[in-house]
């Protein structure tokens, strides 16, 4: 039964290719995940050739086929205008991911302060300060002075009226979603204080949201573990978990978080129940593994037109492969072990499929019981990590 998801806990699984649903039922059943089988952005749907449509139809197939029955989401994933939504909501979407990263200003993290009021002239100053300016105790998130909210509501003031005037658009189109605010795809981290002020003015405004993805410190790069001090995300982790709790309305979301297992306990830990978490490219590369086990020609192709294409098609990425560091080696489902190889494969994908897509897919249909397992075993190790709150 698909329908919106609303507080529970939840996990995406993104399909590139329209194969990977019976290996991630075969994953979330018995867990206290509920799923998203069908996930795509508007990016991913035009490197891959897919419509909204077909990209449900897949997994409504796939739910239909393996005989689940529980509900189930359908995530259109980084929609950035309001053209970007009818498809989606015409095609029966219940989870709508809403990206205003172009509207955030980085700069207002560094900006003189003359600069930062210069930004603030259509901004009701005066209301802003009555809100935000109080003698209150300090939060374990933070307290605002008058250089911090200068600085949050430049940053994300712009960003946070586009995905209400979103918000606006879709309420108008379709009743019943979930409304997720994505600003994980930014140059700087969002801070606690500053996820603080984005939840407040998105409820001030009376966006009705069910997750907010705030970009975390560290470097949440596709594909890979986690990228930075542990210690010091643990501690974060905690104070935006804190601010979560005190409006008690939305989940936590991590964008990017396909093989982040250092990071999971930590989740498990500060985020509880209020939690989602998106996968994407993860499904991709554990299918290129299938092929680099029993389709190594074409693997290798694959892997050469990745190699040729990476330094093009990593530019709407965060990643750091560096293609001197690929290794050398003979044992081709290695590679998909290796942090630069698997960045490369990785954000290569459209070009893949474009060049390749028909012999890729015939080849997983051909060895669809290695796929599906090899998937149950990879998601497996995501979601019991996920599940374990210490």
């Amino acid at each position: 039964m698909i329908s919106p998801l609303d507080l529970q806990p939840s996990f995406g699984f993104g399909d590139r290719l329209g194969l990977a649903t019976p290996g991630h039922i075969a994953a979330v059943r018995g867990t206290k995940f509920a799923p998203i089988f069908a996930q795509q952005s508007v990016r991913e749907n035009a490197r891959t050739g897919r419509t909204p449509q077909q990209v449900m139809d897949d997994a409504r197939r796939a739910v239909e086929d393996v005989g689940w029955d529980a509900p189930w989401g359908a995530d259109a994933d980084h929609l950035k205008t309001i053209d970007d939504i009818p498809p989606f909501v015409e095609a029966g979407y219940t989870f709508f991911t809403v990206d205003p990263g172009e509207y955030v200003d980085n700069a207002a993290d560094s900006d003189p302060l003359d600069a930062l009021r210069g930004k603030t002239a259509a901004f009701d100053w005066d209301e802003l300060s009555a809100l935000y300016l109080r003698d209150d105790d300090e939060q374990i998130w933070g307290r605002f002075e008058t250089e911090t909210l200068l600085r949050a509501a430049v940053k994300y003031g712009k960003a946070i009226q586009h995905a209400a005037g979103m918000f606006g658009r879709l309420s108008e189109m379709k009743d019943g979603f979930d409304f997720e605010v994505s600003v994980d795809e930014t140059d700087s981290p969002t801070t606690p204080l500053e996820h603080f002020f984005i939840a407040n003015e998105l409820a001030r405004r009376g966006v009705k949201f069910t997750s907010l993805a705030p970009r975390f410190i560290g470097r949440f790069e596709k594909g890979v573990d986690y990228i930075g001090d542990l210690q010091v995300l643990d501690a974060e982790l905690a104070r935006h978990a804190a601010v979560t709790a005190h409006f008690g309305t939305y989940k936590l979301s991590l964008h990017s978080g396909s093989d982040k297992f250092s990071v999971y306990p930590l989740i498990a830990k500060h985020w509880g129940d209020r939690i989602h978490v998106k996968t994407a490219g993860t499904s991709y590369l554990e299918a290129l593994r299938v092929l680099a086990k029993y389709e190594p020609d074409l693997f290798e192709r694959i892997y050469a037109l990745g190699r040729e294409r990476y330094d093009s098609d990593r530019k709407t990425y965060h990643v750091s492969a560096q293609l001197d560091l690929l290794p050398e080696t003979s044992d081709l489902p290695a590679l998909l072990d290796d942090f630069h190889a698997r960045e490369v494969l990785h954000v290569t994908y459209g070009s893949a499929l474009a060049q390749f897509g028909k012999e890729i897919k015939a080849a997983l249909v051909k060895h669809d019981d290695a796929y599906y397992d090899d998937l149950q075993a990879h998601f497996d190790k995501h979601l019991n990590l996920l599940e374990v709150e210490k």
